[in-house]
This record gives structure tokens, C-alpha cells and sequence, in this order.
């Protein structure tokens, strides 16, 4: 039986691939689980600098799995319960992954595709890309995956969308802030490759602060304890470790022993094979 996921690390870079071609990558219980344990481990692979997730065949992810749908609709309340709690559990690792993520959508995300797209930090799309939340028809609600994709396209949009269920091609997407870029299919992963250019130059602990700073800007007004509280960070990590070299390094105008150190491992020549 082939894998439902697989995990490719490339340098310091780790790219997560739904491995379920044949079911347009819809998601079940196993696959929510291992995705689960997935994010935790390369959360905690301290050689792991960012991370891509991408999908096998011709689309991203469809959402849910017809058959985990058809088990679904024989659970009572507490059952149906337990498994939105592991899908929305699912959601909330990604999306407090303190590295930086990126969504690869070379095509189709519907339903809980979208919200993984959502949650991730970055999403680049191909012309191919498209985007429906097709909850509304089935007479359900996307509810686990509604906090990620209102904040990203806002409430106004989110209400008719949600209600609508409407396809949103890979223009609107960008034009909505579901995607982050657009880009031919030929040139998708060089401007994957590029962004991840950019993320390898920052600092490791800059970027778990930084996605804590805008969780927790994003939360409250800019009143006085708002800014109080980023006054406290900014301090915080500038007499860090990592500021003071990030800092050195610039006076000194040398690259930072982080960047150093992922050059290091990009022109070490691969291992001889036995």
C-alpha cells in the first residue's frame, strides 16, 4: 500500500506531499493523523529551516474522502465530535508551526483543502489553482477550517463564499489573499525556490517570533498594552543570541553565522552510495 504522505527534506528545507493522486488527495482520519505527526516532528527537526506542502497528481487536495464522508454519516454526536477535533487539531499545528510554511497549489483545493492552504504562512498557485468551499452543498458548514480562511480573505468575503460555495479561479484567489502569488505551472516551483531563498537568510528564532508577534498583533487593537507588549519583544530579541549576531554581522558586514551555516550544507557534495 503506497503512502499517504511523503517527506522529502532538501538541504534545510522539508516538502510534504499528499500522496493520494488516485482521490484527488482527499484527506481522511489516517491521513489527518499522520499529517498531525508529521507538522509536531518537523517542528521539533531542528535541521529543518521551512517547510513545503504540496499534493501528488492533478490536484492539491479535494477536501474530505467520500468514504471517511460515508463512515461519517453513521457516527452519533460524540463521534462526529472526535474526529472535527482531530481535523481542527490538524489545522492548529500548521498553522503554529514556528518555521515558515509554504502551500505549493498547482491545482484543485476545496473544502479542508482550502484550509490548509489558509494556514499555511505563504500559498503560491499555479493558473491551475481553483478554490471552492463546497461545505453549503452538502448542508454543512465549514466551520474547523473557518478561522484560518477568514483571516486570510476577511469576513465579508468569507460570508459569501462560505454561502455561495462558489469556484474561485487562481486571479480571484489572489485578488481574495488566498493566495499569496500566481505563476505559470513551468515556473511554480522556481517561485517556490526563490521565496525560499528569502526564508533560509532569516534567523531561525527571528521567524518563530515574528509568527508569534503576528498572532498576537493580529488579536487586539493597537492600544497602550498592544504596544507595550512589542516594545517588550523587540527588546527581547535584540539582546538574544541570535539578534546580537544578526546585528554584528551587519556592522561588520558579513553574512550571519546562520546563513553561513546553510551555505555550508547546500555545497556539501551528496554521499557516495556503497
Amino acid at each position: 500500500m503506497a503512502e499517504n504522505l511523503i517527506v522529502e527534506k532538501r538541504n534545510t528545507v522539508a516538502i510534504v506531499t499528499l500522496n493520494r493522486p488516485e482521490l484527488r488527495n482527499a484527506f481522511d482520519d489516517a491521513l489527518i493523523s499522520n499529517l498531525t505527526n508529521t507538522f509536531i516532528k518537523l517542528e521539533k527537526d531542528e535541521a529543518v529551516r521551512a517547510m513545503v506542502l504540496a499534493g501528488a497528481g492533478s490536484a492539491f487536495c479535494a477536501g474530505a474522502d467520500l468514504n471517511w464522508m460515508k463512515r461519517m454519516a453513521g457516527y452519533g454526536y460524540e463521534q462526529n465530535l472526535a474526529d472535527a477535533r482531530a481535523l481542527a487539531e490538524m489545522l492548529k499545528t500548521l498553522d503554529r508551526m514556528s518555521k515558515p510554511t509554504i502551500a505549493r497549489v498547482h491545482g484543485p483545493a476545496y473544502a479542508g483543502g482550502v484550509g490548509l492552504v489558509a494556514a499555511c504562512d505563504i500559498a503560491i498557485g499555479s493558473h491551475a489553482a481553483e478554490f471552492c468551499l463546497t461545505e453549503v452543498k452538502l448542508g454543512l458548514s465549514p466551520a474547523t477550517i473557518s478561522p484560518y480562511v477568514v483571516r486570510a480573505m476577511g469576513e465579508r468575503l468569507a460570508r459569501r463564499y462560505f454561502l455561495t460555495g462558489e469556484v474561485i479561479d487562481a486571479g480571484e484567489a489572489y485578488r481574495l489573499r488566498l493566495l499569496s502569488d500566481v505563476s505559470s505551472k513551468e515556473g511554480l516551483d522556481g517561485a517556490i525556490n526563490a521565496l525560499l531563498g528569502h526564508l533560509v537568510a532569516g534567523g531561525r528564532a527571528a521567524h518563530a517570533k515574528i509568527k508569534d508577534l503576528l498572532r498576537a498583533v493580529a488579536a487586539g487593537p493597537a492600544d497602550e498594552p498592544m504596544i507595550a507588549d512589542t516594545a517588550r519583544r523587540i527588546a527581547e530579541i535584540r539582546v538574544s543570541p541570535e539578534g546580537r549576531e544578526g546585528i554584528a554581522s551587519f556592522l561588520e558586514k558579513r553574512k550571519p553565522a546562520w546563513l553561513q551555516q546553510f551555505e555550508a550544507v547546500r555545497a556539501k557534495p551528496p554521499r557516495k552510495k556503497k
